[in-house]
């Protein structure tokens, strides 16, 4: 990535403004591979975004989530928008990819210069994203999409995190599979902006809508906006452009009552807090914890020559001496 000047970066950054799809995939892999020049580049990508409206898609695996994504994309090329898809999948256990890519989904679109898809592994995190998500996301608000799709891993019921992402959370569900109150009860009703019932077309979709609208009676939002309930069946495209329209009456609801810059205060708490907690982490490493050190603190713990709560409030601490 050609950062090591500012003239350099001046001209990978409008190459990233132009949708350029090569400096794109550069740019994620130097964000997801943690690089140095990584956060130079968001740096400067950073005004440049928050024009996009980012959507996280979230469920259990089988909900239909990468066909839902995918014919939500088509429906929204029908107004001439451009879009960026985030798909998060498993880690493979032996190369620490992604486990479905990119080459496999969603291969229709590899033509349309208006749709940009990338997959990226969790690597391990818990939550449903990839530690890296939120700056891809925001690299491509940032390259001038004017929608950011982002399907998470959908590994059960950590899906939480997409919340402090999303400007709008779409819950899917399906009739059938056993995961509707359990789902529900397991607080994905907090998280949810609009819930989607796909392969409606099966046997129990209106059970599944009933007790949606049955723990809605119990729910208190802060927004007091009640999650509307769209059946589709993706794999035919029946119920996209329900879920399209119910998408913008959300937004026009929190703007209608200026409730957007709130949401986003909301998300930016969340995320910088991640963000320090990682950047603390990061220096604790390079500066008080290298492998040896951490092998050896490791074993006197586990031998009970020393307790961990002192080691850490010891190692926080030392954080400051060196500046002070």
């Amino acid at each position: 990535m050609p950062t090591d000047t500012a003239t350099g970066l001046d001209s990978f950054v409008e190459r990233i403004r132009s949708g350029d799809v090569r400096a794109l995939a550069r740019a994620i892999t130097a964000i997801e591979n943690d690089s140095a020049q990584s956060l130079q580049l968001m740096k400067a990508l950073f005004p440049h975004s928050g024009n996009a409206t980012v959507i996280g898609l979230t469920g259990s695996p089988g909900a239909g989530k990468s066909t839902l994504v995918d014919q939500l994309a088509r429906e929204y090329r029908k107004e001439n928008k451009t879009i960026g898809i985030v798909a998060v999948d498993p880690t493979s256990p032996y190369t620490g990819g992604a486990i479905l890519g990119d080459r496999i989904r969603m291969q229709a679109h590899h033509a349309d210069g208006g749709i940009y898809i990338r997959s990226m592994a969790t690597r391990g995190f818990l939550g449903g994203l990839a530690p890296a998500t939120a700056d891809v996301a925001t690299l491509l608000d940032a390259a001038g999409k004017d929608l950011v799709l982002i399907e998470t891993v959908g590994v059960g019921q950590d899906e939480i995190d997409i919340v402090r992402l999303a400007d709008v959370t779409v819950v899917i569900l399906v009739p059938g599979m056993g995961d509707d109150v359990q789902t529900i009860k397991a607080g994905i009703m907090e998280i949810a902006d609009i819930f989607v019932i796909n392969k409606s077309d099966r046997e129990g979709a209106d059970r599944v809508e009933r007790e949606i609208r049955a723990m809605q009676t119990l729910a208190i939002r802060r927004d007091d906006w009640t999650p509307p309930i769209v059946k589709t069946v993706a794999t035919d495209g029946t119920g996209i452009t329900d879920l399209v329209k119910a998408v913008a009456s959300y937004r026009q609801y929190l703007e209608g009552k200026e409730l957007m810059l709130r949401k986003k205060i909301s998300n930016w708490r969340e995320r910088l807090v991640e963000m320090l907690r990682k950047a603390l982490l990061d220096r604790v490493m390079r500066e008080r914890l290298d492998a040896g050190h951490l092998n050896e603190y490791a074993r006197e713990i586990a031998e009970h020559r020393r307790d961990p709560y002192s080691l850490v409030e010891e190692l926080v601490s030392s954080l400051g001496e060196k500046h002070v």
